[in-house]
């Protein structure tokens, strides 16, 4: 069979992402990809420790770091990505920078990590006002809010999961009850916490919802990864990703919330509850709680059932 027509593969562009032993995302990773990049994805060995500041620090080892950023370089990635949220804010803002630095001696190549790129996209939206939604205990969100304090950002408002495990599991509608808590003092944005949370389906949801810009752990790293090669990274109106978007729903922070609207091109799993696992116990005390605004008299009804939100079935 004559195949000289085909022609290809067509070259790739490379990014390496270092990762925790128990990243279990790698699919939403690649879901903000654009199809001519390709991700290179390697773990930190195992450690039998639970989630946990203890677990940060040993994950964002030096040592750890720049053993993985060279099995990366074996296949020449233009940058490499720290993906993991705790890992690189439990030794404040130096500790971040130090990270990078330790990444791109042993690799000699471009790196970042997940942090760090909150930061950058917090800066890329003017946003200096944030509301916090972590899967993580008191002590490991308390590290989470003083880098933030670092940097200049006021966290306005926060709520926490507690969870030492098996983060991944999550499911949409603890993220969307969490983050309806946090926000009640009108931040700028919303950042959700973790690589190992959920979030690619629920952020367009949020942004019509909130009337605010929605940033997400895994987001921003492939986000400001992509802007270091010069690529745009690909997601349904996501104020970080599309200006239109940005001039959207989430540009009107200054409104009130209001239900639950779909945007146009409903998301691939198509409900808040779209992926399995047991729903979480909070801890007792998140720092804002409050119910819901009671919806205008006479508003219209949310167009799909309200206990799935208003958005549409699977």
């Amino acid at each position: 069979m004559d195949v000289s027509f085909l022609g290809g593969p067509h070259p790739q562009r490379g990014v390496g992402v270092v990762a925790p032993f128990d990243f279990a995302l790698d699919r939403e990773l690649w879901r903000w990809i654009p199809d001519d990049v390709s991700l290179h994805l390697t773990r930190t060995p195992f450690v039998p420790v639970e989630v946990s500041l203890d677990l940060a620090r040993l994950v964002s080892e030096h040592e750890t770091l720049r053993e993985a950023v060279q099995a990366l370089c074996a296949v020449a990635p233009e940058v490499v990505a720290y993906a993991c949220t705790s890992g690189s804010f439990v030794g404040g803002a130096v500790g971040e920078r130090a990270m990078c630095a330790a990444m791109e001696l042993s690799g000699e190549v471009p790196s970042l990590t997940t942090s760090g790129a909150l930061l950058e996209a917090l800066e890329e939206l003017g946003a200096r006002r944030v509301a916090v939604v972590t899967p993580y205990t008191r002590s490991v969100t308390d590290s989470l809010e003083a880098f933030l304090g670092e940097a200049g950002i006021e966290v306005t408002g926060r709520s926490y999961l507690g969870l030492t495990r098996e983060i991944w599991r999550v499911p949409y509608r603890d993220v969307v009850d969490m983050a309806r808590e946090a926000v009640m003092d009108a931040p700028d944005a919303l950042f959700i916490s973790c690589t190992n949370l959920p979030t690619y389906d629920v952020i367009p949801q949020l942004e019509a919802e909130l009337r605010m810009p929605v940033l997400s752990a895994n987001q921003v790293t492939v986000w400001s990864a992509l802007r270091r090669i010069g690529k745009d990274a690909v997601g349904p109106y996501q104020a970080l990703l599309d200006p239109v978007a940005r001039r959207g729903p989430a540009s009107m922070s200054s409104l009130p919330p209001g239900p639950p609207v779909p945007p146009d091109g409903a998301t691939e799993s198509g409900n808040l509850a779209g992926l399995p696992g047991p729903s979480a116990e909070r801890e007792p005390e998140p720092a804002v709680a409050g119910a819901e605004p009671e919806a205008a008299e006479g508003a219209e009804p949310p167009p799909f059932p309200d206990d799935l939100g208003g958005l549409p079935p699977l």
